[in-house]
């Protein structure tokens, strides 16, 4: 079994890992009431709230799991902020020390990659290995606040990066257009709801980089255009077309991703036997129902991350210890490092 630990932002979560049931225990501390009075992650304070949740998590996780059972402590070493990524990894060292077994660092990102395989896992662990065989060479696209991203997961399990964003991820896109319209945070979400009353074709937004063999994103065309719209309006207008203008936001930056997806396909020339979905905003109803569409299109499954493994999790760290042959640090013990800045290949 594996226990896992993950606080590379502003949430901290403890998950445990049994290869022949899955992910059989998860919890989580979320700190968005706290951040969204700052309008955005305070560093500082989610720092100070992981110092203050992870006992209290682990004591529950005790309650409901035989510790002396634990093979491997796995823990999110990079990318995400660096204090609070020390924060997980201490810990992790700590209990690795005191139950003398293994620590393993994890590329948060890399979790996000294994994360849409979870449940397939959970299906029928026994069948883990063959079926993803059968899913392999993998197309897989991650979105979230700080990141957006294209890659491939081969059949030797290696992952290969082939299109990242010039600028903004998408899920920071969504935030700011929800803090151009006066909205909350975390602002992807509200966006979502009030798109859902309002018209995606009302307004004409951008689709990011338009030529057709170009596979990278970009999302601060579409975050200036949403300016210069507000700015042609009247408060009153703003409010009166709120759910338009959500809408149509939202429809640019969704289109964005499934038409590079789409591309990434096609130069793919069929040999991708399946198609992911991770990260953050993965947990958009628009998005998932775009990229299943997608798979239907080119007649391939398309596996989505479970709504609870989208975000900042531990369960994806602790499944991608296991799965994860090629990316996991499991060598470094006592000397890993975090890594604020690491890449996911």
């Amino acid at each position: 079994m594996i226990l896992a630990l993950e606080s590379s932002c502003d949430e901290t979560a403890v998950a445990v890992f049994d290869p022949a049931r899955g992910v059989v225990g998860e919890w989580v501390h979320s700190q968005i009431a706290l951040h969204g009075r700052h309008g955005g992650v305070v560093p500082d304070l989610a720092t100070r709230e992981h110092l203050r949740h992870f006992p209290p998590l682990l004591e529950r996780a005790k309650a409901g799991t035989d510790f002396s059972q634990v093979t491997g402590v796995a823990v999110t070493n990079g990318p995400g902020l660096a204090a609070c990524l020390a924060i997980g990894v201490a810990a992790a060292k700590s209990l690795a020390l005191a139950w003398r077994v293994p620590v393993m660092g994890v590329n948060h990102l890399r979790g996000h990659v294994w994360s849409p395989f979870i449940g397939l896992h959970a299906e029928s662990p026994g069948e883990f290995e063959a079926r993803l065989g059968a899913l392999l060479p993998h197309l897989g696209l991650i979105v979230s606040g700080g990141n957006t991203l294209l890659f491939t997961l081969g059949a030797d399990r290696r992952v290969t990066v082939i299109s990242s964003t010039r600028d903004d991820a998408a899920g920071e896109a969504l935030d700011k257009g929800a803090k151009l319209l006066g909205l909350g945070y975390p602002g992807g979400p509200l966006i979502e709801k009030l798109a859902g009353t309002g018209r995606p074709d009302a307004f004409d937004f951008p689709r990011g980089i338009g030529r057709r063999d170009e596979l990278d994103f970009s999302f601060s065309g579409v975050k200036t255009s949403l300016r210069y719209q507000i700015e042609k309006m009247t408060p009153a207008e703003v409010s009166a077309r709120l759910p338009d203008l959500c809408a149509s936001y939202q429809q640019a930056v969704l289109d964005a991703l499934t038409r590079k997806t789409r591309v990434a396909l096609q130069q793919g020339g069929g040999k991708f036997r399946s198609l992911g979905l991770s990260g953050g905003v993965a947990n958009n109803r628009a998005l998932r129902a775009a990229m299943e569409a997608v798979g239907r299109s080119a007649r391939i499954p398309c596996l989505a991350a479970q709504p609870q493994h989208t975000g900042d999790n531990a369960g994806m760290i602790a499944f991608a210890a296991w799965a994860d042959t090629t990316g996991v640090d499991r060598t470094a013990g006592m000397d890993l490092r975090v890594e604020p800045s690491a890449r996911v290949a």
